[in-house]
């Protein structure tokens, strides 16, 4: 049997990894300042972490949510506290896709009304609802499009409230940070009279935090920079440092019901634990302090690079904006360079999302080989 042809691959096979670094099976060193679509958080096989995980399964890996679960409980106490969300109550799921379909389900028993407000470049998985309000038509079959989804430009407060007006919208769903869509994002004036428009309307406001939640951003949650509390959050990726799990956070004012939301493999024991272990990880070695820190010496070194144009994200959600697309600098960085970066629908942007304990001397490795790679290729900043 051959694994189905999704991805197009880079010929490199990683073996081990620690930290901010990846050993391939050549034994070549890379730097991580990707995270694997920004799941690395704490830093890969972070001792802490491993032991929490190996501690578990020789207790009890896996059973069904039919049973009691102290490490389920565990892992909302602290998520609370260190959010700032200790009155919200956690569904556990295993992705953020997931955690974004089951949102969108509470927010339409709630209303009991079905159509979506969403984004334009928004991106919010693969799986039935969640890629229906995802802007892309490419990853949207027939079958998804049957979702009652309006898109609406990002910042523009007048097109949401004519919308929301027409009285038949149960949710509107944001990203934090946008993550595949090239880290746009929305003004604090912008979220502000969006929570506002949402309860004038009774319309559940849902902040997809997947990507730019648990640190990343430089508080816990990206939206936290607005001063805003939505109705339900959305959180996978960091959570789990590479273990699968997802949470929808969910405000106070919905009411649990028997049946309304479910999972097999969500809040298992083994799940938990690595949750657990990040959230420890993060307090215990101020992982969200030195985001802030080094997002701000990145950015200083970045301003040094003439062919850098925008500098887009907070925290460690960055991107590097070139007059050019940026394929081939990618390749060059992970094949020439050792380094791990991302793309994104923007084909002119460099991402950049690595483990939230990287350094300054890491950050130093990179701009020294980006500078010679762009040096060496003559991508020369174009004039006008």
């Amino acid at each position: 049997m051959n694994l189905f042809n999704v991805y197009p691959l880079y010929d490199i096979t990683p073996v081990k990894a620690k930290d901010c670094l990846i050993y391939d099976n050549k034994g070549v060193e890379y730097l991580d300042l990707y995270g694997g679509h920004g799941v690395i958080s704490v830093g890969h096989t972070h001792p802490h972490y491993v032991n929490a995980l190996k501690n578990q399964l020789d207790q009890i890996g896996f059973y069904s949510n039919a049973i009691q679960n102290p490490v389920q409980e565990a892992l909302a106490k602290k998520l609370g506290a260190l959010s700032g969300y200790g009155t919200y109550d956690l569904f556990l799921c295993s992705s953020g896709a997931e955690a974004n379909e089951n949102a969108l389900k509470l927010a339409s028993f709630h209303t009991g009304k079905a159509r979506v407000v969403a984004f334009d470049n928004a991106f919010h998985g693969r799986t039935s609802a969640a890629v229906a309000v995802t802007d892309n038509e490419k990853i949207n079959a027939p079958l998804n499009k049957q979702q009652q989804v309006t898109f609406l430009p990002l910042n523009d407060i007048q097109a949401v409230e004519n919308e929301l007006a027409k009285g038949d919208v149960c949710s509107v769903i944001i990203e934090g940070i946008q993550g595949v869509g090239g880290l746009d994002q929305g003004t604090t004036g912008f979220f502000r009279a969006l929570e506002e428009l949402c309860q004038k309307h009774q319309v559940v406001l849902i902040l997809d935090e997947v990507q730019s939640g648990y640190g990343r951003s430089g508080h816990f949650f990206a939206h936290q920079y607005h001063g805003i509390s939505p109705d339900v959050i959305t959180t996978a990726k960091g959570m789990g440092n590479g273990f699968p799990i997802g949470g929808v956070l969910i405000s106070p004012k919905f009411e649990a019901v028997y049946g309304m939301l479910g999972t097999t493999f969500g809040g298992n024991h083994l799940a938990c634990a690595a949750g657990l272990a990040v959230l420890e990880i993060m307090e215990q070695e101020k992982l969200m302090e030195n985001v802030r820190e080094i997002s701000a010496y990145f950015i200083e070194k970045a301003q040094q690079i003439p062919q850098v144009k925008n500098i887009k994200g907070r925290g460690l959600m960055l991107g590097l904006e070139f007059d050019f697309e940026v394929a081939a600098l990618r390749k060059q960085l992970i094949m020439e360079g050792h380094i791990f970066t991302g793309s994104a629908n923007n084909k002119k942007l460099l991402r950049i999302l690595p483990p939230l304990t990287i350094q300054r001397k890491h950050i130093d490795l990179f701009f020294e080989t980006l500078r010679g790679i762009l040096e060496q290729a003559a991508y020369e900043p174009k004039t006008a």
